[in-house]
């Protein structure tokens, strides 16, 4: 990747990333396309030049944490079973920015409000397709099958599905939890074959 690429690519993900942490600051509805412009500093044209809406930004996490959870699983020892690698690279990405002594309860706050935007809520569900795509092509490279076929897009619904209960678990968790542990119990379910719970 060419340096003018990885510039683009940096802006992007700094566009989304203000994006993100103004609309859990502020409130979605508080947080104007020029606002994360200036977070970045630049101009509200280049944010039109990634992004269509704020939404679309704050949405545009999903997609990439999926990307970079393809990688990572890509990057797991040949030798190792599908499964634990699933797992280990899908907490690696779930974890970062986590702290040990839980999370701070006013970003927890902040992400499930934001979460409960109609708007936010459309263009996370197309990032998840674009995002199960990304995830199953891995899986295929994997497990030797082609991205197309029932195989690998099941297993990447899947991991993104639990990943989605994970989450609205670790929003409305009382006291707060963390994710890591929340992520291997519902992957290592899903390994299982999801037994029925006794």
């Amino acid at each position: 990747m060419g340096l003018r690429e990885r510039k683009k690519q940096a802006t992007r993900a700094a566009l989304s990333w203000a994006a993100v942490r103004l609309a859990v600051e502020r409130g979605f509805d508080e947080v104007r396309v020029e606002d994360i412009a200036a977070a970045v500093d630049v101009s509200p044209r280049t944010f039109n030049n990634y992004f269509s809406s704020k939404a679309e930004a704050i949405a545009a996490r999903q997609l990439e944490r999926a990307r970079a959870i393809a990688d990572a699983l890509r990057a797991r020892p040949a030798g190792e079973p599908l499964w634990p690698s699933i797992t280990e690279a899908v907490v690696e990405r779930y974890a970062l920015g986590q702290h040990d002594d839980g999370p701070d309860p006013r970003w927890v706050a902040g992400v499930r409000l934001m979460m409960g935007e109609p708007a936010l809520q459309g263009e996370v569900l197309k990032a998840t397709a674009a995002a199960a795509t990304e995830l199953a092509a891995a899986v295929g490279e994997r497990t030797g099958t082609d991205a197309r076929d029932m195989y690998p897009r099941l297993v990447a619904g899947a991991v993104l599905a639990a990943a989605q209960v994970c989450t609205d678990q670790w929003l409305h968790a009382d006291p707060p939890v963390q994710m890591a542990p929340l992520l291997r119990a519902a992957l290592g379910q899903l390994a299982a074959g999801l037994p029925v719970p006794r």
